[in-house]
């Protein structure tokens, strides 16, 4: 029997979404509660599965999102999830029909790029997608790291307060938009994000809700420009010596007195002596600001957000460049999706840019995967190049392209989706 794809329809979603919950190894019967509140973070018509004999046998959605750009601008983008195929169903190519599909409904809904988090590395590069952000863990062995002092409060006329949840459901969505639309590779947050992380809505397969510990920084002028949450471990006391571990469940901070505040507060919590970070930038400040950086002993270093361009000269002029005005000629491959071509990329002295289709010849000649990894400013021209996955057709195009493309900070994305 052939293998249907189509998207999905309401009477499907009990069985998607058991689908969903087989592929990432979660067996047994969804609680009707449970489907319920999936239920309504589904869009269905951006929804897919494959069916085989009526049965769901592999996965796929999106949903929309704003992805903030170098320079400050945000790209609509196809944030793509719930990629599974059952392993019954493996090598068929279900994975390639129901990715193609998307892109293409993506492409035609006008969305210039497509992203993801990657669950494994080999599996998205094939399809023109490559790693656009990088994700950095620590944990802090706090006895060792050497504060310059314990945390007493801000020395700026600011101030830090532990806040309710109520507090935090409604500071926190006005903060993070002000954090996001400067970090290259962040996305916005639905309100459904927010109670979650707040506790408004707890889905049963996640176990009993614990409220975390969270506090606000404010500002000489008392404005909120700081958050954390996070969590304290069970009472550890070995030969009655406190040993507890926290965890940071989310941190940001609009001004980096308001970051070194909030982190300064987490590093001298009584009690606890192992702080974990949670996922943060590549480039966070935390390790700098221990006297001893070597105490912040890294546990994750990866690829996080994938990106994958759908309308090139739409995804490079939304973008700001570094560097003299320049112009650039890409030759872009991309045998199997629609972001291939000849582009003539021009930057003014204020980084804005215009792109277009050219019969020029090229400067650089790259993939549309490689272009992913460019297009948010964390990877190297030069180094691509030097892997032989960037060919250069004119002397120092790279390096022109390098400083054109990298950005002062690493890009990030705070968020899994």
């Amino acid at each position: 029997m052939s293998l249907d794809l189509r998207t999905v329809e309401e009477p499907d979603v009990p069985d998607w979404l058991r689908a969903v919950a087989t592929g990432f190894h979660h067996a047994g019967p969804m609680a009707p509660e449970e489907v319920a509140l999936r239920r309504l973070a589904l869009d269905l018509e951006r929804s897919r599965g494959v069916y085989d004999a009526g049965r769901c046998v592999a996965t796929c959605r999106s949903m929309p999102r704003e992805l903030t750009v170098p320079g400050g601008a945000t790209l609509p983008a196809s944030a793509i999830t719930n990629v599974t195929v059952t392993s019954t169903h493996r090598r068929r190519g279900l994975a390639g029909r129901m990715m193609a599909a998307e892109l293409a409904a993506a492409r035609e809904r006008g969305e210039p790029a497509a992203i993801l988090i990657a669950a494994e590395y080999p599996i998205y590069g094939r399809f023109g997608f490559g790693p656009a952000t990088w994700v950095t863990g620590w944990e802090v062995d706090l006895p060792r790291a050497a504060l310059d002092r314990r945390y007493a409060g801000p020395d700026d006329g600011g101030r830090v307060d532990l806040a309710t949840l109520d507090e935090v459901r409604r500071s926190g969505p006005a903060l993070y938009d002000r954090v996001r639309t400067r970090t290259p590779g962040a996305v916005n947050r639905l309100p459904r994000w927010w109670d979650m992380a707040t506790g408004e809505v707890v889905l049963p397969s996640n176990g009993p809700w614990k409220e975390p510990f969270q506090a606000l920084h404010r500002d000489a002028d008392g404005r909120i420009d700081g958050l954390a949450q996070w969590d304290v471990g069970d009472d550890e006391w070995p030969g009655k010596l406190p040993a507890n571990r926290a965890t940071v469940r989310q941190l940001i901070a609009a001004t980096p007195a308001a970051e070194r505040d909030l982190w300064r507060l987490l590093l001298s919590l009584d009690w606890v002596t192992r702080l974990g970070s949670g996922h943060r930038a590549p480039d966070d400040l935390l390790p700098l600001l221990l006297g001893d950086p070597r105490a912040a002993r890294t546990e994750t270093y990866a690829d996080h957000m994938w990106a994958r361009l759908l309308d090139t000269p739409a995804a490079l002029a939304a973008r700001t460049y570094a560097g003299a005005p320049t112009a650039l000629v890409l030759d872009v491959q991309d045998p199997s999706g629609p972001a291939g071509g000849r582009f003539l990329l021009e930057t003014d002295a204020s980084g804005a840019a215009c792109c277009a289709p050219t019969s020029a010849a090229p400067d650089l000649t790259l993939s549309a995967a490689d272009l992913a990894c460019l297009y948010l400013g964390d990877e190297s021209p030069v180094r691509l190049a030097a892997l032989g996955r960037l060919t250069e057709h004119r002397a120092e195009a790279a390096r022109t392209a390098d400083t054109l493309f990298r950005t002062p900070r690493r890009p990030w994305c705070p968020d899994e989706f």
